[in-house]
């Protein structure tokens, strides 16, 4: 009986744990539907919001035309202001994540840093947070301060900052900014979505609307070089969207998720080819919009289909498998034209009204990049598209070429030609549609991690079993551990013990 009562007690241990994991999910709700709205290409309510914003004097565009620079390869920070009185530092603008952290303190050459002590506005928290990116992570404390953007809208907004005090991997040498401002959704804010991310902050406080716009300008700059003394520029609107930095029609996508920004890929083409994988392989795990990955990211099957591809398109076998894994530079003779030997490649996005698509292309001259010459007499570049053990990212690689705008109120993604995404006085970058999404599935997101609901119907199965199992027990409680022979009755307790040993 003692191993009965064993069996109990670790059946009620089992049924509390279950309880207890069931309960913490639900404090957030990730999902939000994605409503079938009309396909409008540029949205004139989004170019409301600009007009309107500016007319209220809410929020001045202009003003923040340019108000970003790049550390090409590396990402595109915005000064900011902390503290007070304010100390100023550059921010890493990340639609990937949602925390707002600056250095507390020098990391390798870097000689700017926030000092919380310093300013008399700052007020600790007490509660530790870390991160952990695809590459690189930090330690940091919380707490909050006043932030305010020289070129940002009007105004001093109180925010939730991390003050990092400790890091791996993640302030690079040489870099040119001290923090990191993450401008996804409160779900993926550490260490609880209880903490407001930055942009929330600046709705909430300032009236603005809830959408920013991104552009960033380093198509066809070299990584390594002369463009480096200069950095490069990019602008971040928050509130609306300026017309001057974009061409043609915007085009919107819904947002399937808030937590990345998460929409839905549903082919993509190489030369013009289909590549003909199930529109659930380009979702896998996820498909995101994230200024802070360095390349155009695609999982492990689609990259390599990718990579065949442009090989059968562009007859270029003989180049070297490290060249396509990126460990390896591909270098030409300075007057040549390298590009000519690749093909562009179209990844079709799902549009607002579900039974349509769009298609975003880059052309060669936005992944097939510059890294440095040698000599003066070749130039050397690297493929600009990796793999990905967890999903598609549309990192810089492919918003170079592309003015991106996040509208949350809308719940949507859109995408224009950047008006600087030009080389040599070439577009490097398209948008067409709308094409029929007839032949693709309705739904290309795989399903993702079990729900709430499942985990519920495995947490009461157990506890059935484990009222089986306690029914059982009190049965042989009442049962004599002995019968009468006498009376017919064989005295069985033991064959029943045996199968529980």
């Amino acid at each position: 009986m003692r191993i009965f009562v064993r069996l109990l007690l670790l059946c009620l241990v089992l049924g509390v744990c279950q309880s207890e994991n069931l309960l913490l999910p639900l404090k957030i709700s990730p999902y939000n539907g994605s409503g079938e709205l009309l396909l409008d290409r540029r949205s004139p309510l989004s170019e409301g919001i600009s007009l309107a914003s500016q007319a209220a004097g809410a929020v001045s565009f202009i003003s923040m035309l340019n108000n970003l620079k790049g550390d090409v390869g590396r990402g595109y920070y915005l000064e900011v202001l902390i503290g007070t009185p304010t100390q100023k530092v550059n921010i890493l603008v990340d639609t990937g994540s949602s925390n707002f952290a600056v250095a507390g303190s020098p990391y390798g050459n870097m000689n700017i840093y926030f000092k919380p002590e310093l300013s008399s506005t700052y007020k600790s928290s007490d509660i530790e947070v870390s991160v952990k990116y695809t590459q690189g992570s930090w330690v940091g404390e919380l707490g909050t301060d006043v932030v305010t953007i020289p070129k940002g809208p009007n105004g001093t907004v109180t925010i939730s900052i991390a003050t990092i005090i400790k890091s791996e991997d993640f302030f690079l040498p040489g870099i040119n900014w001290q923090g990191i401002l993450g401008l996804a959704y409160r779900m993926l804010a550490k260490p609880s979505s209880s903490v407001e991310p930055f942009f929330d902050s600046l709705v909430k406080q300032m009236g603005i609307p809830d959408v920013f716009s991104l552009q960033m300008c380093g198509a066809g700059l070299s990584l390594i070089g002369e463009e480096q003394a200069n950095p490069v520029g990019g602008s971040l609107v928050m509130g609306g969207i300026e017309p001057s930095l974009y061409k043609g029609d915007i085009w919107y996508t819904p947002i399937k998720r808030e937590w990345y920004y998460q929409i839905e890929v549903l082919k993509l083409e190489v030369g013009g080819q289909n590549l003909n994988l199930d529109c659930t392989e380009y979702n896998s795990d996820k498909a995101i919009v994230d200024s802070g990955t360095t390349l155009l990211r695609l999982p492990t099957n689609v990259f390599f289909a990718v990579i065949a591809a442009i090989k059968q398109t562009s007859k270029i076998e003989e180049f070297a498998d490290e060249f396509w894994s990126g460990s390896q530079l591909a270098c030409w003779a300075r007057e040549a034209t390298p590009w000519s030997y690749f093909p562009e490649i179209s990844i079709y996005l799902r549009g607002e009204n579900s039974t349509q698509s769009f298609r975003i292309t880059m052309l060669p001259q936005l992944y097939i990049q510059p890294m440095a010459d040698i000599g003066g007499q070749m130039e050397c570049y690297r493929f600009g598209i990796s793999s990905s053990s967890n999903g598609l990212v549309l990192g810089a690689t492919m918003m170079e070429g592309f003015y991106v705008v996040f509208d949350r109120a809308q719940k949507r993604v859109g995408f224009s030609t950047s008006s600087c995404a030009v080389i040599d006085g070439s577009a490097v970058s398209e948008i067409a549609g709308p094409f029929s999404a007839a032949d693709v599935s309705s739904n290309c997101i795989n399903k993702g991690p079990r729900t709430e609901p499942a985990l519920w119907i495995i947490s009461y199965a157990l506890i059935a079993l484990c009222g089986v199992i306690l029914l059982v027990s009190i049965i042989l409680l009442i049962i004599p551990h002995s019968r009468r022979n006498g009376d017919g009755l064989t005295d069985d307790s033991s064959l029943i013990r045996h199968r529980w040993k």
